[in-house]
């Protein structure tokens, strides 16, 4: 199994726990999982215009999980911190020095 299909696989298996009813563990959490490995913000690949409207969304599907991220925290790296790993997109990322507690950019200082 590839390191990306791994990956998805844990970001699917989080969310699923979190999620508010059987469509948002079933459909949202696949699918939120597989565009987490894109390389953009998670907002941006999952089609939302902005951070407040992809907030909204996760309150609405998955209020536990989203009741716990930091304000300060961006979605793609707090649900990889709850995975204990780094996004595919981080190493690339131009906000390094803006999201709360970057290990990539605490590994490169």
């Amino acid at each position: 199994m590839s390191d990306l299909k791994i990956l998805e696989e844990e970001v699917c298996a989080l969310l699923r726990s979190y999620g508010v009813n059987a469509f948002a563990q079933g459909v949202l959490a696949p699918w939120i999982a597989y565009e987490s490995l894109k390389m953009n913000h998670m907002y941006q690949d999952l089609g939302f215009k902005s951070r407040t409207e992809m907030g909204k969304f996760m309150k609405k599907n998955f209020p536990e999980f989203a009741a716990k991220k930091p304000k300060d925290k961006l979605w793609k790296k707090y649900i990889y911190d709850e995975i204990g790993r780094v996004a595919p997109a981080c190493a690339t990322c131009d906000d390094q020095m803006n999201c709360f507690r970057c290990m990539v950019s605490e590994i490169s200082a």
